[in-house]
């Protein structure tokens, strides 16, 4: 079985850092869970500093000096993972770590590299039209764009293999950070699997970051990556480089 590795950005999610953290402990099926403060100013640090051995597996706590975003966040998390496989975790509770075994069913075919969780392959509440409608919007011109046929885009849920991830890179500090890894996989021509997940959305009340104009960015990001920035080559196998 592969190792996972969960790596979890936080910026100012004190109220639900606990209750997330308890849930992917619950699940018993991560190796490890990498924390990455991304500069809260609330009392993230101190929640995290609490939790840190106060349970299996305890939590490596990487910190930003300032707020630089989700991407940025995930840059540092993934070059401390030691996992074969990196899922991403957001800090608030909307997506659940019960998700997991879907999640990881399919890396039981070694040909699996990427499986994304789709909020639209079951009924989930939506936060509003606006947000729900702009999600399927994203998947739309990422199928029309990469000739793809997912259904959910800018899902927070991603399980990519670490390797892969890694040679892909992450170039985007924020949101923008999903587009960007889809449009690289898609690019490359890897096969993004898809199974349905929970979903519980939170209101801007309760502290949803994303705005409508991290949709924009992310539909340029989508663009850029198909016209303006060049392929991203082909990991080459050992055997591959033995060859030549």
């Amino acid at each position: 079985m592969l190792r996972l590795s969960v790596i979890i950005p936080v910026y100012n999610e004190e109220a639900t850092l606990e209750e997330i953290i308890t849930r992917v402990r619950r699940t018993g099926l991560v190796h490890e869970m990498i924390i990455v403060d991304d500069g809260s100013t609330d009392e993230s640090s101190a929640v995290l500093s609490r939790l840190q051995n106060d349970g299996s597996p305890p939590l490596r706590i990487l910190y930003h000096r300032r707020n630089r975003g989700k991407g940025a966040a995930m840059r540092t998390g993934l070059a401390a993972a030691t996992s074969e496989l990196v899922l991403v975790q957001d800090a608030d509770l909307e997506y659940d770590p019960a998700d997991y075994p879907a999640l990881l069913a399919p890396f039981a075919d070694p040909a699996v590299e990427v499986v994304y969780g789709s909020r639209n392959l079951r009924r989930n509440p939506k936060s509003s039209l606006a947000f729900y409608w702009g999600g399927r919007l994203l998947s739309w011109i990422t199928n029309w764009l990469y000739g793809s046929r997912i259904t959910d885009e800018a899902t927070g849920y991603k399980v990519i293999k670490t390797e892969l991830l890694r040679d892909i890179g992450v170039e985007t500090d924020g949101f923008e950070f999903c587009p960007e890894v889809t449009a690289k996989l898609l690019q490359r021509g890897i096969t993004i699997h898809e199974v349905p997940i929970s979903y519980q959305p939170r209101t801007r009340q309760e502290g949803k970051k994303i705005q409508w104009r991290d949709g924009a960015i992310a539909i340029w990001t989508l663009v850029k990556y198909r016209f303006l920035i060049r392929k991203v080559p082909q990991i080459r196998t050992k055997k591959q480089q033995l060859v030549e």
